[in-house]
């Protein structure tokens, strides 16, 4: 069996955390077939929130938005159709919901005035009118930028922390879903100022997979949850922003902004007209007063397919030509009483593959989308042994088996699945009920 396998390459960029693989030949059969039963009373133990949020003028769904219980570490995130599901233990009582989107104002409602569906929320939009402002703009957006990075060890989180996080990835081929994969993962996250590396351990981990739609492809993304955490620029800043590319890249001011109250400076970057191998281009969003990156915004530059496909192919068929088509990234940052930390992150990995003698290619798209859900202070300093963390060379559609049923989670806090995803789950479903009538077996 052939396969391509797509991965960053082992430069200094970002491009370092990725892959894809691609095997090529008559696809198994569906070995989903294994199911993971959850104990049903964790479904007792909280109350579920679920409804969309808007903007308020012309009602469309705000993606990315997040949504966290006040004074506490639990949050989640609406998903790309703006809709959310939020977890919240029984033994709380009373409490706010803080209701946050990049460039709006900040809706605050008591968590018992939500119903359990169909909740809606609609935020308006944020004006920052300069003439009532006393803003100061920086002579150097490319300083503004350094010194941001050299601030983190002030503006971010020093303490080790251990973090719940839904993670998910999916293949889609065209517009059509042909794979699922999903996982909670325990993120043990070290010091801002420090070198090390954050290590991660799996928790639980289901897939869907519909060979149907893939023909005599199968294509599978390296990397796992390493592929939304590395993005996290404060705490790897040098896979973008190091000692060497800084230079490479142009800095200036776009305009500013209201996030939560704070002023926001938009700071928009690309690469050098002279620089030719691939780097990126967006937008980083800056903390005015008190120098803190609170979101990015970027892509790669593909101009030169070659070079980028470089970067991410790792094998492949000799009959098969890769390309990038689109490469994006974002990142945002949340705050917990003076200190800001990780709080989401997603990558869209977009490739059109051309086979000799075929008149049609095919077009594939990869994201994978990670959110922090929990977290508290890792007080020992603890990290899983070795045996027990996650490598960053992971296929976590390799390390799950299966898919289940709507409780599977219990009590943690997961992004609302799109209804085409639901939708590609349900056939899926069928399929292996119609594979395995017996029901399959069961996985304590």
């Amino acid at each position: 069996m052939k396969n391509i396998l797509l991965n960053k390459s082992n430069n200094i960029l970002l491009s370092t955390i990725a892959g894809i693989i691609l095997f090529m030949g008559t696809p198994a059969t569906l070995h989903a077939s294994m199911f993971f039963q959850d104990n049903p009373q964790e479904v007792t133990l909280f109350n579920q929130f679920k409804g969309e949020v808007v903007d308020a003028q012309n009602n469309k769904p705000l993606v990315f938005a997040t949504l966290t219980l006040e004074g506490s570490n639990i949050s989640t995130i609406t998903n790309t159709e703006g809709e959310f599901l939020l977890k919240i233990p029984k033994s709380i009582k009373e409490g706010n919901i803080i209701v946050a989107f990049l460039g709006y104002k900040t809706s605050v409602i008591p968590f018992n005035q939500l119903k359990e569906n169909n909740n809606k929320i609609a935020l308006a939009i944020s004006i920052t009118k300069l003439d009532e402002v006393n803003v100061v703009i920086p002579k150097s957006a490319r300083n503004l930028v350094k010194e941001t990075l050299r601030k983190k060890g002030e503006n971010y989180f020093e303490d080790p922390t251990l973090m719940t996080a839904f993670y998910r990835e999916t293949i889609k081929k065209r517009k059509k879903n042909v794979s699922l994969s999903e996982a909670v993962v325990n993120i043990y996250k070290s010091s801002y100022s420090s070198g090390q590396k954050d290590a991660v351990q799996l928790y639980k981990a289901r897939k869907s997979t519909d060979y149907s739609k893939l023909d005599t492809l199968a294509l599978k993304l390296q990397g796992g949850p390493f592929n939304a955490l590395y993005v996290d620029i404060m705490k790897y800043p040098e896979y973008i922003f190091n000692e060497v590319t800084m230079d490479d890249y142009d800095f200036s001011f776009e305009r500013t902004t209201r996030i939560n109250d704070k002023l926001i400076y938009v700071i928009n970057f690309k690469q050098r007209p002279e620089i030719i191998d691939p780097l990126y281009m967006g937008k980083l969003f800056i903390d005015a007063e008190n120098k803190i990156l609170t979101s990015a915004i970027y892509s790669l530059n593909i101009t030169d397919k070659e070079k980028a496909s470089k970067m991410f192919v790792r094998k492949k068929p000799r009959n098969a030509r890769v390309y990038p088509v689109e490469i994006a990234y974002r990142v945002d940052y949340r705050e917990k009483n003076g200190r800001w930390y990780y709080g989401y992150s997603n990558v869209l990995l977009e490739f059109k593959i051309n086979w000799d003698k075929k008149l049609f290619n095919s077009v594939y798209s990869m994201s994978a989308e990670m959110a922090v859900t929990d977290w508290e202070k890792n007080i020992t300093g603890e990290v899983p042994k070795t045996k027990d963390r996650l490598k960053s060379s992971i296929i976590l559609s390799d390390a799950a088996i299966g898919f289940t049923d709507p409780d599977f989670w219990g009590e943690y806090n997961i992004i609302e699945p799109e209804k085409s995803i639901e939708s590609a789950i349900k056939k899926i479903q069928r399929q292996l009920k119609k594979s395995n009538p017996n029901g399959g077996e069961s996985i304590p």
